[in-house]
């Protein structure tokens, strides 16, 4: 369904950063903004000038740094002050300086926001609303007002509140953005309101709704069913409390749920990518299992679904995940089985049927460590050395064994000494190595690369990156299991691997020894070795 004019505005750098703990540097912020022109939305609202320094040096540089393709940036900022001319009013002047095309102003829509946060009169709130717009627009800007507390200002002075709407427009603001500021509201109620507003005032709406309810994004399609060409949001749904609709998740149901093409089919297949640096750069990536673009959103684990997936994916899947730039993918655990198992083959590469011998004792194997306590769905590296080992009944094995491997841990005079020893052989050659460290999985890791870096330089470059340790559900007490869960990179790949045992650091030795099979899986024997080589 053609969509023309439909605005997606985005307001991350602005509305987002209010979250607890999201802070984003002007470098940052800039960063953001490029990913969100490349993904498509029509505005980003970059923040505050002349209210917050950081904004006005945001937008002083995006002069020269943020060259947009697709979306204009906008400034937010208030209506004049009370009993202010707006010429005089330095908040003002501070938008038209910002240099922004586009202005978003924030104006009171509900009369004891007027009364009671603003302190003036209700006539004079219009007074503000309107001579504010009509000065950004005869400077030549494009305007929006986001009418604050809308919903609830709508029941509380219904009259008062299409009187904000219709002051604004007729100043010249393009749209009236109806802002459910507490986030309050369900969607029946924001679908009447929004209905309401523009069949008595006959003015473009745009919606803004917070999730205080769960609802935002609901709401915000509600709203879009009900008239509104407008809509703001967040990624992730970043945002002050329980956050904003999140933008993502809007703009991929509007395309792919309502036929609205706001967004061509090669820009919404980068949305995966898209959240990804975003949530990189603030370090609030998207939730495991935020829709369409969260790790777990196409993930499956049920042995039941498994079988379906095998026949058509379809079947439990609402979309094809490459349509939003994600991928499917299928958990090994004790719940699946063999088509679980085939599927995760596939996807790692290997041609298996369900119904082979390999698959059989594959699953078999699972179950039976799964009982002891691994976990497999989040060790992708373990998994595909079990699997080789039942396909090939090789995993990386004869490149190299170990014989033996010890620690221990000296307290001295403020300090503690951990130092670990291995020894291992190479096509037959014993080599022994140790390494010192800040702990016992340090000095292991550091003994291992010791004896192995010399002989694959591919090793060379294994670096832990992440260590998780675990007491399996139900086995309690420090007698029992633990498992530990070690994720590595190369500088390029990343992969994770499980240990499970009575004792730690035996768990951590499995995690580490696979993490280095695992590197070692396409490697090519070495040349014979010497002793002393």
């Amino acid at each position: 369904m053609a969509a023309k004019g439909f605005q997606l505005y985005d307001t991350t750098l602005r509305d987002g950063t209010q979250q607890e703990g999201l802070v984003l540097t002007v470098e940052d912020k800039l960063a953001v903004a490029r990913h969100l022109d490349a993904f498509g939305v029509g505005f980003i609202e970059g923040g505050w000038p002349g209210a917050v320094p950081k904004d006005t040096e945001f937008f002083r540089r995006a002069r020269t740094e943020l060259p947009l393709r697709n979306a204009q940036l906008a400034a937010f900022g208030a209506t004049r002050r009370p009993g202010t001319a707006v010429s005089a009013d330095p908040q003002v002047r501070a938008l038209l300086e910002s240099g922004a095309p586009v202005v978003t102003l924030v104006a009171k829509a509900d009369t004891r926001h007027v009364e009671l946060a603003l302190r003036t009169t209700l006539a004079e709130n219009l007074a503000m609303i309107g001579s504010t717009v009509r000065h950004l627009v005869h400077s030549g800007r494009r305007v929006f007002v986001d009418a604050e507390h809308y919903f609830d200002g709508y029941r509380a002075n219904r009259e008062y509140a299409l009187e904000v709407v219709r002051t604004a427009a007729e100043a010249g603001a393009e749209a009236v953005v109806l802002c459910d500021t507490n986030g309050g509201s369900l969607p029946d109620g924001i679908r009447e309101t929004v209905a309401a507003t523009i069949e008595a005032t006959g003015v473009r709406v745009g919606i803004h709704c917070h999730d205080d309810t769960g609802c935002a994004v609901a709401n915000t399609l509600a709203a879009v069913d009900a008239g509104a060409t407008h809509v703001q949001g967040t990624a992730h749904g970043y945002g002050e409390r329980c956050g904003n609709a999140n933008l993502f998740t809007v703009a991929a149901n509007l395309v792919l749920k309502r036929g609205l093409d706001i967004l061509p089919p090669a820009r919404l297949a980068t949305m995966a990518e898209a959240g990804r640096a975003i949530g990189e750069l603030t370090g609030r990536p998207a939730e495991a299992a935020a829709p369409y673009i969260g790790p777990s959103a196409f993930t499956h684990k049920g042995g039941l679904h498994a079988s379906a997936l095998r026949i058509d994916p379809d079947l439990y899947q609402h979309i094809d995940p490459a349509v939003v730039g994600s991928r499917m993918r299928t958990l090994v655990s004790d719940m699946g089985g063999r088509s679980s198992i085939e599927l995760k083959a596939r996807e790692l590469g290997y041609e298996v049927t369900a119904g082979s011998e390999p698959v059989a004792r594959a699953a078999a194997r699972i179950k039976e460590m799964e009982n002891r306590g691994y976990s497999f769905e989040s060790a992708d590296a373990s998994f595909e050395l079990l699997l080789r080992e039942e396909l090939y009944g090789y995993a990386g094995d004869g490149l190299f064994a170990v014989d033996s491997w010890a620690v221990s841990v000296e307290h001295r005079t403020a300090v503690t000494v951990t130092e670990a020893r291995v020894r291992l052989r190479v096509d037959g050659v014993p080599l022994m190595a140790i390494g010192r460290g800040n702990g016992p999985v340090n000095a292991l890791d550091r003994a291992l690369h010791q004896a192995l870096d010399p002989v694959f330089p591919d090793v060379a470059r294994l670096e832990l990156a992440d260590y998780q340790v675990r007491v399996p559900t139900g086995r309690h007490g420090s007698a029992g299991p633990v498992r530990v869960l070690a994720t590595f990179t190369d500088g390029e790949r990343r992969w994770s691997t499980v240990g499970v045992d009575e004792n730690l650091v035996a768990a951590s030795w499995q995690a580490l020894v696979d993490a280095v099979r695992y590197t070692l899986l396409d490697t090519p024997a070495p040349a014979r070795l010497t002793v002393g080589a």
